[in-house]
């Protein structure tokens, strides 16, 4: 697990991200494109979601299960045309999911190819997201707005894997669309967008955690099963589809018991340090993943938080420091989204 530094974020991104709109650099995630007749039911077999319920036009979110049922990677998966499907991952995730696809997807079921030199990917997010994105694609902004989630349509001439998708990677709260294309169209694309600003990473990283969106690496990792990262709230597994990697102990879990930790909010006067141990009373019962300062929220963070600790519960934080002393302090447990 990485644990980054306390965020704040630009004031003038942040500004833009919430009164009007700000473009995102996404190009650090990996991106696989999958062909073939075989190509979704494949790939259902390596992942939480439906992936056969897909139409062209449509996506989901998933997670791709380690055999135990822990999240090897999260996925954004997108039906681009009949038998074609784009994979977009986080880039912490990027080896892992490479190296599985090469171990589990035979080329002559389903052809695969990393594309995330190809295709390059930016997004939008904000007030004023739709006409930012119509603007840079070309495309109705009403068109864009009645998609629903992970739903794309193509724009301009670059077939199937030009595409523009409705994303809600910093909550239902704030609209956002993720344009894929090749570098040279997307900055075009990008070009023909610029009334509205750049955002920054740490900008981005203080909208995810008041969205309560868990990212790879961070908050979850390879430890992680998917419920705890609240994948059921994320629409992100199916119950009814087939057989896949890891479902024994992803449908023990829903059907038979319940995971003892959840994914949770966490709120503070001053910043907790990620990496801190969360105790009540004397008993460790978690820690801090993403720690942030909201200028709508103050101090919150996401936190990996046992069951049994009911939101609104104060917990005491504690950090050995690098000279031996320990830092500490209070913080209340929160539901999630924080914002939104």
């Amino acid at each position: 697990m990485e644990f980054l530094p306390v965020a704040r974020p630009e004031p003038a991104a942040d500004a833009a991200l919430h009164g009007r709109a700000a473009w995102f650099d996404r190009r650090a995630r990996a991106r696989t494109i999958i062909e073939g007749a075989q190509a979704a039911a494949m790939l259902t077999g390596l992942v939480t979601n439906d992936v056969l319920a897909l139409i062209p036009g449509t996506g989901q979110y998933a997670a791709a299960p380690t055999p135990k049922g822990k999240i090897l990677s999260d996925l954004r998966i997108l039906c681009v045309g009949e038998g074609r499907l784009l994979v977009d991952v986080p880039a912490r995730a990027a080896a892992a999911w490479t190296a599985m696809i090469a171990k589990f997807l035979p080329p002559r079921l389903a052809k695969h190819r990393n594309a995330t030199d190809e295709l390059a990917c930016a997004g939008v997010y904000g007030p004023e997201a739709a006409e930012a994105a119509a603007t840079a694609a070309g495309v109705d902004a009403a068109t864009l707005r009645a998609l629903a989630p992970y739903a794309h349509r193509p724009f301009g001439e670059g077939g199937a894997f030009q595409v523009v998708m409705r994303s809600v990677d910093l909550g239902t709260g704030v609209e956002g669309f993720d344009l894929f294309a090749p570098p040279d169209v997307l900055a075009g694309a990008r070009a023909a967008a610029s009334a509205w600003p750049d955002g920054d990473d740490a900008t981005w990283h203080v909208a995810r955690v008041e969205a309560g969106r868990p990212e790879w690496g961070l908050d979850m990792d390879e430890g992680t099963i998917p419920q705890e990262a609240n994948f059921d709230d994320l629409r992100a597994i199916s119950y009814t589809k087939g057989c896949y990697t890891g479902q024994e102990t992803i449908a023990r879990v829903h059907f038979r018991g319940h995971v003892n930790r959840h994914l949770r909010g966490v709120s503070s006067a001053t910043a907790v340090p990620p990496g801190a141990r969360l105790f009540d009373g004397d008993r460790e019962v978690g820690d801090v993943r993403s720690s942030v300062v909201s200028p709508r929220r103050g101090a919150i963070a996401l936190a990996m938080v046992r069951r049994e600790v009911p939101v609104g519960t104060t917990v005491a934080w504690r950090v050995a420091e690098t000279a031996g002393a320990e830092a500490a302090g209070d913080a209340v447990i929160t539901a999630l989204p924080a914002v939104g």
